[in-house]
C-alpha cells in the first residue's frame, strides 16, 4: 500500500478523531465544572478514570517496548512500531490532566479530589484532616507542592523516554544506523527503572491517596500489572484492524497474535496473583488501617452485602477466570475473532477495576454505622464518566493516526536489525 494512499485514508480517520474527541472532552469538561461548582467529586472522578484507562494503556505500551529492547526479542519488531504510535499521547495526556492539578490552587476546597489537600475536611469519626496524626506523618509525602512535583516529573520519565525511543526507532527507517538499536538498548536499561519508579508514584499519588490512611505495598505492582495487560489487549485490537484494513495484511502472523495472547494469559496470572495477595495479606493481619478499604468494597456498615461486592465478585469472575479459561485454550490465541473478543472484554473489566478501585470511599454519614459508607455504585456520574472515556480516547487515537501517517514512520521499521526475524516468526 502506497504511502499516499495512507496518508488520505489516515487524514479522514483522524479528522473524525479529533473532532469526535473535541466535543466528548468539552461535554465531558462540562460535567467536570458542574462537579466543581456544586463541590461534588464524582463526575471529577470519572474524568480520572477515562484520563488512567488510556495513560495505564500508554504505559502498558512503554513497558513492553523496553522490556523488548533489554531482552533483545526479535518476534515483536512489528508490534513494537505500533506501541511507539501509541506513546505519542503521552503529551496530551499531560495537558488533560491540568485540570486535576487546578483544583487545589482554584478551588474553594483544595481537598475536593484529594481530601488530604485540605486540612479542614472532616474524617469520619475523628475530626479533621489537620488534627489528623497519621496525616502529620505523611506530610512531607503528601504536600500540595510535592504532589504537583511529582507529577510533572512522573509526565516528564513517561514523555521523555517515549520521545527519545520514538525518535531513534523512526530515524532507523531512514538511516538504517544500528547505534539507534543500541542507544534505545542502553536507554531501556534505565528507562524500566525510572518508568517503574514514575509508575508507582503516579498510582501512589492519583489512585491510592485518595483515601490516604490505607497502606498497601503492593499498589504499584498492581497498576504495573494491570496497564501491561490492556496494553497487551489493545496490541492485537490494533494490530487486527490494521490487518484488516491492508496496512499489516501479510506481516502480522497467527504466531504474532498466538504471543501476544500468551502474555495475556501470563499477564492475566500475575494480575490474580498480586490483587490476591495484597487482599491476603490485609485480612491475615487484620490492621483496621488496611482492612477498612476492603471493608467499604463489601459491607454496608450495617454488617450487611453493599453494592460494591458485587463488583468484587464481577472482577474475580470477569476479570480474571473468564479470560484465564479462555486463554488456555489454544483457539482462543490462534482464531481472530476470539482473541478479539477476549481483548475487548480484558479492556471491559480493566476500566471496571479502575472504577473500583478509584471511587468507593468513605461519605460522611452520621445515622450509618462507624459515621461512615461506602459511596454508591451508580449514579449520573456514569454519563460524564462515558464522554470522558470516548472524549480523551478519541484524542488519543487522533494523537496515534497522526504518528501513524507521519512521513517519517514506516509501516513497520523497515530496517531494523531484528525485521526479518520478525517477519518469518513462526510458533
Amino acid at each position: 500500500m502506497s504511502s499516499d494512499t495512507i496518508n488520505s485514508r489516515g487524514k479522514q480517520v483522524d479528522l473524525i478523531a479529533l473532532v469526535v474527541g473535541i466535543v466528548g472532552i468539552v461535554i465531558a469538561l462540562f460535567g467536570f465544572k458542574q462537579g466543581w461548582d456544586a463541590g461534588e467529586v464524582r463526575p471529577i472522578m470519572s474524568w480520572l478514570i477515562a484520563l488512567s484507562f488510556w495513560l495505564s494503556i500508554a504505559i502498558g505500551m512503554l513497558f513492553l517496548v523496553q522490556i523488548w529492547y533489554v531482552f533483545h526479542a526479535r518476534w515483536p519488531t512489528i508490534i513494537r512500531r505500533q506501541c511507539e504510535h501509541f506513546m505519542a499521547a503521552f503529551p496530551y495526556l499531560l495537558f488533560l490532566f491540568l485540570p486535576l492539578l487546578a483544583i487545589p490552587f482554584l478551588h474553594e476546597n483544595p481537598g475536593l479530589l484529594w481530601k488530604w489537600m485540605d486540612g479542614h475536611n472532616e474524617l469520619p469519626g475523628h475530626g479533621t484532616v489537620a488534627e489528623d496524626p497519621l496525616y502529620a506523618w505523611k506530610s512531607p509525602f503528601l504536600n500540595i507542592q510535592f504532589f504537583v512535583v511529582r507529577a510533572i516529573g512522573i509526565f516528564a520519565v513517561f514523555i521523555g523516554v517515549a520521545t527519545l525511543l520514538r525518535k531513534w526507532s523512526f530515524d532507523t527507517d531512514t538511516t538504517g544506523d544500528i547505534n539507534n538499536t543500541h542507544k534505545a538498548r542502553r536507554l531501556s536499561s534505565l528507562g524500566l527503572f525510572l518508568t517503574a519508579i514514575a509508575m508507582t508514584l503516579g498510582s501512589i499519588d492519583w489512585f491510592k491517596s485518595l483515601e490516604y490512611h490505607w497502606f498497601s505495598t503492593m499498589y504499584g505492582v498492581w497498576f504495573f500489572s494491570a496497564s501491561i495487560r490492556a496494553a497487551l489487549a489493545s496490541i492485537v485490537i490494533l494490530t487486527v484492524i490494521l490487518a484488516f484494513k491492508g496496512y499489516l495484511k501479510g506481516i502480522l502472523k497467527q504466531a504474532h497474535r498466538y504471543d501476544i495472547a500468551c502474555m495475556m494469559l501470563a499477564f492475566t496470572v500475575f494480575w490474580a496473583y498480586i490483587s490476591f495477595s495484597q487482599y491476603f495479606l490485609i485480612y491475615s493481619a487484620n490492621i483496621p488501617e488496611e482492612t477498612f478499604w476492603y471493608n467499604i468494597r463489601e459491607k454496608n456498615f450495617d454488617g450487611g452485602l453493599n453494592s460494591w461486592w458485587w463488583v468484587s465478585m464481577g472482577l474475580i469472575f470477569g476479570h480474571f477466570l473468564t479470560p484465564f479459561l479462555l486463554l488456555l485454550w489454544y483457539k482462543t490465541k490462534v482464531v481472530i475473532w476470539r482473541t478479539v473478543g477476549v481483548s475487548i472484554w480484558i479492556l471491559a473489566f480493566h476500566l471496571l477495576d479502575l472504577y473500583w478501585n478509584i471511587i468507593p470511599g468513605r461519605e460522611i454519614a452520621p445515622g450509618a454505622y462507624v459515621g461512615y459508607e461506602a459511596r454508591p455504585v451508580l449514579g449520573t456520574h456514569l454519563i460524564w464518566g462515558l464522554f470522558s472515556l470516548v472524549g480523551i480516547g478519541c484524542l488519543c487515537a487522533w494523537s496515534v493516526i497522526k504518528s501513524f501517517t507521519s512521513q517519517t514512520a514506516e509501516i513497520i521499521p523497515i530496517r531494523d536489525p531484528r525485521i526479518l526475524d520478525s517477519l518469518h516468526h513462526h510458533e
